[in-house]
């Protein structure tokens, strides 16, 4: 997520002992799901083949149901909002949600649910299996759902006739060399999910157009979507192509595939205009790009393609190339406290579009968590700068060599610093940074331990990227990509921990980092 607050500013421990042995958890999730755009509701069920890859006999599973952190102000979230002043207006005005009609079977014998014992984890269940799941078997889970969507405050749900449809279906949590990951679902604090393969079909009424994680497999519904997304990406003016259903009354049922990732998103909305054109990586790989967004004049969404394209393409070349078929970006509602929310394949876009290259920045840094949270899935809610700031490291990058700007500083660079070569000028931003903004806490801090939302993005975003930059300066940019990209190598579709990255970034560099990687651990600014 891109916090907007960044353009208002300024005018854990390592733990060094070895780990246990890595091993991986294998899903496999069939999902039907229909919407109900009258009662704002979802109906499904979901099959999934979970395969115990640990050494340890299993005999329940953690779930998330995530709908269920919006279903009073008991919740974690709830909770997290009310006691974070900068996070408050978003309980002004909105209606709750949950999840029921849960009825878990194993292997088609009826499963015993236990509530967490937190009261106020309600989003966050175990599953008791009838038998214990040996190592190396797997077991079939199914279970039937039903989720009243809240109001659009907190990532998922609807506004108006747009449904951003996210954190949705029973879900479980990870379980790696650490444990288990059960922890509730929180306004500030992401994600940290098992890699999985999806099948999902998507009933609803026809006039929508839908985005999704993954890859269409309606032909004509794709063709469609691909056509009128070409003239509007050649024509870009004020009168687009819409999009026209085959039965403007009656339903449609939308196929998706994706494999090896760690969620599945989709957004839907009658209004969208559908954007289309493709991207050759420098292997000669061709990637599908959409993007989806209202039809109003003089909308600066007629470039995103091109800048989910330059970011596509930059990341490619930086860190490693691009894992997917296809890459796309929503528009969605205004919203108070973020920029973006991004999920595997395609981002949600909730930033106001004030300018053109704020808006490439927001699209940047969201397509950009594809690296860093989809391809490399790290535990994100305990380390939550290995998604965030390594990403605005990279966002920071991006935004000075195309426009000579920063997203910190806004208007604010003075035009004798913007005529410096990037290298200069990036030293220059980054030494007002270090020099000027306040940060206290230490990167390595739990999300769930800061004190607020305001310290939380100065350390995971600002002061993450500044770490980077440091090393940056000592071995040269060059020898940082080619760290990324060993790090990529050794762990894309994997879970890093820090000191798996430390690792990589030790072997290309051929050095010693325990004394930069304690850094992590400092208090304050870099002075």
């Amino acid at each position: 997520m891109y916090k907007l607050t960044f353009l208002f500013l300024i005018c854990f421990t390592l733990n060094s002992s070895a780990q246990s042995p890595y091993f991986q958890q294998k899903l496999k999730y069939q999902i039907n799901v229909t919407l109900n755009d009258i009662d704002k509701t979802l109906k499904g069920d979901e099959t999934i083949i979970y395969k115990n890859n640990s050494n340890t006999t299993l005999d329940f599973i953690w779930f998330h149901i995530y709908p269920n952190a919006y279903k009073n102000e008991t919740t974690a979230m709830f909770q997290q909002i009310k006691n974070d002043p900068s996070r408050k207006k978003k309980l002004e005005k909105y209606s709750t949600g949950h999840i029921e009609g849960l009825n878990f079977k194993v292997n088609d014998q009826l499963a015993i649910i236990e509530a967490h014992p937190n009261p106020q984890f309600i989003d966050v269940i175990k599953v008791k299996l009838p038998f214990p799941l040996k190592s190396g078997d797997s077991i079939k889970i199914t279970a039937d759902f039903k989720v009243k969507l809240p109001s659009y405050f907190s990532r998922s749900g609807y506004v108006d006739d747009e449904f951003i449809i996210t954190q949705w279906y029973p879900k479980p949590a990870v379980f790696d060399r650490d444990g288990w990951h059960e922890f509730p679902y929180l306004d500030m604090g992401e994600f940290y999910s098992e890699y999985a393969d999806y099948k999902v079909n998507i009933t609803l009424p026809s006039a929508y157009v839908v985005g999704a994680t993954g890859v269409l497999q309606n032909a004509d519904e794709l063709e469609q979507y691909k056509t009128t997304g070409a003239k509007n990406f050649a024509a870009k003016d004020d009168k687009p192509a819409l999009y026209v259903p085959k039965d403007k009354n009656g339903t449609k049922t939308l196929s998706y595939v994706m494999d090896n990732v760690p969620d599945f998103a989709w957004f839907a909305d009658k209004k969208y205009v559908v954007s289309y054109d493709t991207l050759k990586l420098s292997s000669g790989k061709i990637v599908d790009v959409f993007t989806y967004y209202y039809n109003k004049k003089k909308t600066l969404w007629l470039e995103s393609v091109n800048y989910a394209k330059d970011a596509t393409l930059k990341y490619s070349n930086w860190i490693g190339e691009y894992e997917y078929p296809i890459v796309q970006v929503v528009e969605g509602p205004k919203n108070n406290a973020s920029g973006g929310m991004e999920y595997p394949t395609i981002t949600l876009i909730t930033s106001p579009d004030a300018k053109a290259q704020s808006l490439d920045a927001v699209i940047t840094h969201e397509v950009g968590h594809n690296w860093f949270m989809s391809i490399l899935g790290s535990n994100e809610r305990a380390n939550t700068w290995q998604d965030e700031g390594l990403n605005t490291y990279y966002q920071f990058r991006y935004e000075a060599e195309k426009y000579k700007a920063n997203s910190i500083f806004g208007d604010a660079i003075p035009e004798n610093i913007k005529a410096l070569p990037s290298d200069q000028f990036q030293s220059t931003l980054y030494n007002a940074m270090i020099n000027n903004i306040p940060m206290n806490s230490a990167i390595a801090t739990a999300v769930d331990k800061f004190a607020n939302s305001d310290d939380y993005a100065m350390t995971s975003y600002i002061k993450t990227a500044i770490w980077l930059y440091l090393l940056e300066a000592s071995v040269g940019k060059d020898q940082i990509d080619n760290a990324f990209k060993t790090y990529y190598k050794d762990w894309k579709n994997k879970h890093p921990s820090p000191q798996d990255m430390k690792a990589s970034f030790e072997k290309s560099l051929g050095k010693n980092l325990n004394q930069f990687f304690e850094l992590l651990n400092k208090q304050g600014s870099f002075k």
